[in-house]
């Protein structure tokens, strides 16, 4: 008996009301007998006296039997006036609350509800806050993070924007004006290129010297960089013609280019210009389309136009070449460019630049092996030209057409040029680019929302973690008023409610 009486109750806290139903402790209709005495208790807690202690019981928490019995000890000392001569009190409230608690012991509807309590505290009410705690902290977590990543993005794009800004040469303040400021200076820029390209003159004699000793080739080799070498950066006019300009109208900068379908279109001139209103109507290369605007004229039928199917000589018209109409020594539209200013020019300018540099590539990889007998006896006869060049004289002369062609053909020249033959592109530019700081500005307006979320969700954390403690503090009292209630049923023998959690 000693030793029955040593061990211990264990319960698992889930199944705790369907054992003490089991085992007759409580009444399977507990529940339709709690309704009538919550009814009592929200009667009751309408009439209590100022106390501190009886306003902590009632503030926020379920009233349960354990606590009746507190509020019951406590108006023993508020209501001692109301004692009478046999014990009893007179107090409205404490008859209240001493009926509550009696209907609470019949059958020990007390036990089944605190039990049922306690279960709904650790399988719902604690894994709901948990939940919900668990929940805030992980959002605060991935608000971090999601926050961090527009912050890093946002300074991503800004340096890009800038990268972008470096490599067109501008500082970024002001996109469209500085590009148009870059344009301005450009013909400077290209006319310097077109002044160093006078030190290619070596290059270009030993390249027509090598090809004419090889290939025997006599035509001249690279015509476009012997003139610019020659005449600098010249007009077009000058390079077609072979004459230097008397007059060169250059197109109004705030023009864009003509477009390469336009190139091969005939321009008829002014038809107006500089004529009298009575006079004929000619073109300023002298064809005299046989029009007149005087109704009498003799020499015209009816209707003032002569159609030329009388005796008089047939009208001869002659065909001209595009840019004839211009008087000569005149270089107006694309022969007032200058050659590095033409495309079509400048692209056969850097196309003979780039033959060039491969050229002299090849020929110091082919000095390295000339050791041998026969690359020797082959270049035995060779001009001077080319037998007194050694391999590291070479090499300067291909770091001068390197970097005239890196000048040229550089990301910002490519777009300098694009700017030049289209007022458009600049606002596809600045488009661009302003798109990157409204996306990074963007971003940042969404780093900004994000940390308004990590705090709300850190207000919601420190709303949920007093709940969670002050539950788990009620259910662990419960706990421990169960176990002592049911080991007094067993003759104190020890119980353990299993699975309390939270």
């Amino acid at each position: 008996m000693e030793n029955i009486q040593n061990l211990p109750i264990d319960v698992q806290t889930s199944k705790l009301l369907d054992w003490l139903l089991d085992r007759r402790h409580c009444n399977l209709k507990w529940q339709s007998a709690v309704k009538g005495i919550r009814e009592k208790i929200n009667v009751a807690i309408q009439d209590m006296p100022e106390n501190e202690e009886i306003k902590q019981l009632l503030s926020g928490s379920y009233i349960h039997y354990f606590h009746c019995l507190r509020i019951v000890e406590i108006l023993k000392g508020t209501e001692a006036s109301s004692k009478n001569i046999f014990g009893r009190y007179s107090s409205q409230r404490m008859k209240d609350w001493q009926e509550i608690v009696s209907l609470y012991e019949v059958d020990s509807i007390y036990l089944a509800e605190v039990a049922s309590l306690l279960s709904r505290n650790v399988s719902y009410e604690g894994p709901a806050l948990r939940k919900q705690l668990a929940k805030a902290q992980q959002l605060q977590q991935e608000l971090s993070r999601r926050q961090g990543e527009c912050q890093s993005s946002a300074a991503d794009l800004r340096d890009r924007y800038y990268v972008a800004c470096k490599q067109y040469g501008i500082t970024g303040e002001n996109v469209a004006r500085e590009l148009q400021a870059l344009v301005k200076d450009l013909p400077a820029v290209l006319e310097e290129v077109g002044k160093d390209a006078a030190r290619l003159e070596e290059q270009i004699r030993l390249y027509a010297a090598f090809t004419n000793f090889v290939c025997e080739w006599s035509d001249p080799v690279l015509p476009m960089l012997t003139f610019a070498q020659k005449r600098g950066n010249a007009t077009f006019y000058e390079w077609r013609s072979g004459k230097v300009p008397t007059v060169v109208e250059r197109p109004a900068a705030e023009d864009a280019a003509p477009d390469a379908a336009a190139d091969d279109a005939i321009d008829w001139g002014d038809f107006g210009r500089g004529t009298d209103v009575n006079s004929a109507v000619t073109v300023e290369d002298g064809i005299d389309w046989g029009i007149s605007l005087e109704p009498n004229s003799e020499d015209t039928g009816a209707g003032g136009i002569d159609w030329g199917d009388g005796e008089a000589a047939p009208i001869e018209i002659e065909i001209v070449d595009v840019g004839a109409d211009c008087p000569e020594g005149v270089a107006r539209g694309e022969d007032a460019l200058t050659l590095l200013e033409n495309s079509q020019s400048r692209s056969q300018f850097i196309d003979e630049l780039t033959e060039l540099e491969v050229f002299l590539t090849q020929r110091i990889s082919e000095m390295g092996e000339e050791g041998d007998v026969v690359s020797m006896s082959q270049f035995q006869l060779a001009p001077s030209i080319i037998q007194g060049k050694t391999r590291e004289h070479i090499r300067e002369m291909l770091s001068e057409v390197q970097d005239l062609l890196g000048r040229l053909t550089s990301l910002r020249m490519q777009h300098l040029f694009m700017i030049q033959a289209s007022p458009r592109y600049v606002e596809r530019v600045s488009e661009v680019l302003r798109q990157k700081l409204k996306q990074a500005d963007i971003l940042v307006l969404k780093g900004a929302t994000m940390a308004e979320r990590r705090q709300e969700a850190l207000a919601e954390q420190s709303r949920l973690e007093p709940r969670v403690d002050l539950l788990a503090g009620c259910t662990r009292e419960l706990q421990r008023l169960i176990e002592a209630d049911i080991s007094k049923r067993y003759h104190n023998r020890p119980v353990n409610l299993m699975g309390v959690n939270i």
